[in-house]
């Protein structure tokens, strides 16, 4: 049926070490002295002080795309150029691995046409650490992406070069309908991003899509405001383009979104068939309306959390959601649908019953899960709940609780009407149904 998830199976390991010995910059960059850069130091031992070499980079440690780049800002002018030049220049002064530049982007509409503008490291030849771009304030500063063809462009690409990037007070919007956001390929590099205060509009086809087979991990996401509409998701989780084994994509680690108002069309929030450690804590997350045509995949569901089980190893799989006020306002719009095969769901104090006074919402069913011999674990403490929750179940046969609810709110239903297909997996502890 679409929009429901698939099963497959996978098999455990451990988690692979990052990336050792970084390579040297590639030659020409503007800014940089020729000085041959040292080994990295042991990654499972930062306390270790290091040794620094060579000599600072020319240039100013801080620059403005207006003043220095000769960006217009108005909307109208193409400023992919000037935000190219930004990028080279700080892509040229890093030292030691380390970035040294922040990049000021004022008051104004910046219309980039040209993909990979804000970032161009392809190849993974660069490997730094600390690359940040400063903006005026979301409502402030826009920056305008509206590339000629929408297929396979990205406003920002990363492949195994950058760690340590910051994104502060910028909107993006897609001008052309399905381009996208980010890409980011690693296999021990791209990682620690961070979006402060940021802004997405428009319609894209994803926001962040991640591949590669190592990190990818500990991304942060701050007093964000997440709108538009995603044909995939705002944050894809193992694209598989580049992986040369879908099977070692398992290493998608520690995502925060605190305080968030995520208040999109429609499309997927967070897609993660290859597992996760996942939290969200605060705001509010609405879905206004609704897919103007069915998916293959999704039909017409929109869900904010959308956890297939795709063909990995066995490695996190965890999911917390906490302090969060959900509207459902259709029977297509989908809390979470999961069908991780192990791991822990668990939300704490969160409310989805805003709309649950309207004749559909008893016949809705925001939570999905398809339950397997180990998992993954379900619990609910302390929340507000509308529609019904579904269990579908692999082994039919088994015994012992899989979910559980305390002390919750039921809006539509009673105790013994309230889950669909659970069976004797469910348990309520000190629960009120209607």
């Amino acid at each position: 049926m679409a929009g429901r998830l698939s099963r497959s199976t996978g098999g455990a390991t451990r988690r692979a070490v990052l990336a050792g010995t970084a390579a040297a910059l590639a030659a020409g960059l503007t800014g940089c002295d020729s000085q041959e850069s040292p080994p990295s130091p042991d990654p499972q031992d930062d306390a270790k002080a290091r040794t620094v070499t060579g000599r600072k980079p020319k240039g100013k440690d801080v620059v403005d795309v207006v003043a220095d780049f000769g960006a217009k800002g108005d909307g109208r002018t193409d400023d992919s150029r000037a935000f190219a030049r930004a990028y080279t220049y700080a892509a040229g002064r890093v030292w030691d691995h380390i970035g040294r530049t922040v990049i000021d982007v004022p008051a104004g509409t910046y219309l980039i046409r040209e993909p990979n503008a804000l970032i161009n490291a392809g190849g993974g030849k660069l490997k730094a650490n600390g690359l940040r771009f400063r903006g005026a304030g979301k409502r402030m500063t826009q920056i305008l992406f509206a590339p000629a063809r929408a297929e396979n462009a990205y406003l920002c690409r990363n492949e195994d070069s950058w760690a340590n990037i910051m994104f502060e007070q910028i909107g993006f919007r897609s001008g052309t309908p399905g381009a996208s956001f980010f890409y980011s390929y690693s296999t021990g590099q791209a990682q620690d991003y961070r979006f402060t205060a940021c802004e997405w509009t428009g319609e894209w086809t994803y926001g962040l899509a991640l591949d590669g087979s190592n990190t990818n991990s500990e991304m942060r996401w701050d007093a964000c405001r997440v709108g538009g509409a995603y044909r995939k998701a705002f944050l894809y989780s193992g694209l598989s383009q580049k992986s040369t084994d879908p099977r070692q994509q398992d290493q998608f680690l520690n995502y925060w979104f605190n305080d968030m108002k995520v208040e999109y069309e429609w499309g997927n929030f967070l897609e993660f068939p290859y597992g996760g450690s996942i939290t969200c804590r605060g705001g509010s997350y609405i879905i206004t309306g609704r897919r103007p045509q069915a998916s293959g995949a999704y039909g017409r569901t929109s869900t904010f959390f959308r956890f297939p089980r795709g063909p990995h190893h066995d490695s996190v799989q965890r999911f917390h959601a906490e302090d969060i006020r959900f509207e459902v306002r259709g029977p297509d719009t989908v809390v979470i649908d999961c069908a991780w095969g192990s791991g822990t769901v668990h939300f704490n104090d969160c409310d989805d019953t805003a709309q649950s006074f309207k004749p559909f919402a008893k016949g809705t069913r925001p939570h999905r899960y398809h339950i397997g011999a180990r998992g993954p674990l379900v619990r609910y403490d302390s929340c507000q709940l509308s529609g019904q929750h579904l269990y579908e179940q692999e082994d039919a046969g088994g015994s012992g609780t899989r979910a559980r609810y305390d002390m919750c709110l039921l809006r539509n239903h009673s105790q013994k009407k309230f889950v669909t297909g659970g069976g004797g997996r469910v348990k309520f502890v000190d629960c009120i149904g209607s």
